[in-house]
């Protein structure tokens, strides 16, 4: 599949896409400098923009036609860490970035961003797609549910097209309007109903592996996680709860891992802004198992 990156940091969505066999980019798009020479190591004949509001200026002839869009996009306007300001901030590029999803759309969207954005934001998001006839389902995974060391809670939007027949690759009820995305009541913009349990066998197939691929990763409470954990103030051995949200870090101790190394600032940076690459290949994945179901 032909990828666009919009956000792309690092390359965390090219990279993980890139382990599931999904796509090749065929552009990216940062405005950090830092970036885009790693994303120039990494994929030297892949172009990179630089801001995406220039794309957005005149996305049919500035951004090439692609089976998948993904943005990890800026999460300060959201984020409880900052003043939350929501739309009214100036790094808010959610409209620039859905006016490229409108001139070009992609099959596939899938996009991240901080827990934050669930309350503040995300609502918006999710009407302005539905409004553009993609189904929408978001989960929130953490980076622990790909055994990382720490919480870090992140929302996942991912988003289906539906074709010309008024179905997503097979995996929409036309007669509800409601996507299987391993879950049986996400309503559709231009229907109150629910999802009806009238689903063929190959409907259901496609819903249990999208559960699987999905729903099953945004648990972070799965027994074989053996990340590092913090102790509780006060609670002995004999109490541990491997459950209690309490043992995760909420981010990585990521200084260790650029001590010493030159231009030390701008490695944190673009770690502490990159998307977890497992957690995207295992969205790739299942969108394999969705289009070759």
């Amino acid at each position: 599949m032909r990828h666009v990156d919009l956000c792309s940091g690092i390359g965390g969505f090219a990279l993980g896409f890139q382990w599931a066999g999904l796509s090749k980019p065929v552009l990216f798009c940062d405005i950090e400098a830092w970036s885009r020479q790693v994303l120039a190591k990494h994929w030297p004949d892949v172009p990179i923009a630089e801001d995406v509001k220039e794309l957005a200026s005149d996305p049919r002839r500035l951004v090439p036609d692609c089976d998948i869009l993904t943005a990890g996009y800026p999460c300060q306007p959201f984020s409880v860490a900052g003043q939350q300001r929501g739309a009214a901030d100036d790094r808010h590029i959610w409209p620039e970035i859905f006016t490229t999803v409108q001139a070009k759309q992609p099959t596939w969207c899938v996009f991240e961003n901080v827990s934050g954005h669930i309350s503040l934001g995300l609502d918006q998001v999710l009407s302005d797609l539905e409004g553009e006839n993609y189904a929408v389902q978001p989960f929130v995974v953490p980076a622990c549910a790909v055994d990382a060391p720490h919480r870090r809670d992140r929302v996942w939007i991912i988003a289906a097209h539906a074709d010309s027949d008024g179905e997503p690759d097979g995996t929409i009820n036309a007669e509800s309007g409601c996507w299987q995305l391993g879950a049986n009541d996400v309503g559709h913009t231009y229907s109150s109903d629910i999802c009806r349990h009238d689903q063929t066998a190959q409907q259901r197939g496609r819903q249990q592996r999208l559960a699987a691929g999905c729903q099953n990763l945004a648990d972070p409470n799965r027994e074989r996680l053996q990340g590092q954990r913090q102790q509780p103030s006060g609670v002995g051995a004999e109490q541990r709860d491997p459950c209690d949200p309490r043992w995760w870090l909420p981010e990585p101790a990521v200084g260790r891992v650029a001590n010493g190394i030159p231009r030390r600032v701008d490695r944190l940076k673009g770690l502490g802004n990159a998307i977890v690459p497992q957690i995207a290949m295992q969205i790739g994945l299942t969108i394999k198992a969705v289009e070759h179901g």
